[in-house]
């Protein structure tokens, strides 16, 4: 089966393409189960940074659903890459996951130079996800990938000091802001995926 696709809302689909195409039902699904986790991904640091800002009981049960997100990812690319990138993978994004924990307990608590030690590595680990990512798929630009992780890192912290500050209707259009970038992201992946495993998404 053939869709036919018109991407206007798809940011990093109109970078790489001159015209809408067709698209065959295996790149859909690809791009479907992408958008996915990049969803599942920003939903459940949102919730967990509202467990961790408001000491909600639930905060556990519901750091531990967000660390499940760097699995379900890994669980995707091995197929495609192997076990061991899979894996490394899944290291740096729970990396990713952990250190953010860590920033907004940081700064709810009132911690500076906790906080201002987590910000630092969490950017670091950014560059590392970024050049990693590079190094496994040749279409996928470091540069390009470094930028878009550092604008989530940015959406992310404005969304736990919102909530700390108490002003959530900003709080809330950064939601959907972070949503519309998350979803930029997995479309980016997805198309460095078919430009580089072509001959996986011709049905």
């Amino acid at each position: 089966m053939m869709y036919s696709v018109n991407p206007y809302h798809y940011y990093y689909y109109y970078v790489r393409q001159s015209s809408p195409t067709i698209w065959s039902s295996s790149k859909v699904a690809l791009n479907q189960k992408l958008r996915t986790l990049w969803e599942q991904h920003v939903f459940w640091t949102r919730l967990t940074i509202n467990s961790i800002v408001g000491r909600l009981p639930d905060e556990k049960q519901t750091t531990a659903r967000l660390l499940r997100n760097p699995t379900d990812f890994a669980s995707l690319l091995q197929p495609l890459y192997g076990a061991d990138i899979a894996h490394k993978f899944a290291t740096l994004f729970t990396e990713h996951l952990t250190i953010a924990a860590e920033l907004v307990t940081a700064l709810r608590d009132g911690h500076t130079a906790a906080a201002a030690d987590a910000k630092k590595r969490w950017y670091a680990n950014a560059d590392a996800l970024a050049l990693f990512l590079h190094q496994i798929n040749p279409f996928w630009s470091r540069e390009e990938w470094q930028r878009m992780l550092y604008e989530h890192l940015k959406l992310t912290t404005d969304e736990a000091a919102t909530r700390l500050a108490g002003n959530y209707d900003e709080n809330i259009a950064l939601s959907d802001e972070i949503e519309i970038q998350a979803l930029e992201m997995a479309d980016m992946m997805t198309n460095g995926i078919i430009q580089q495993f072509p001959a996986l998404f011709t049905m």
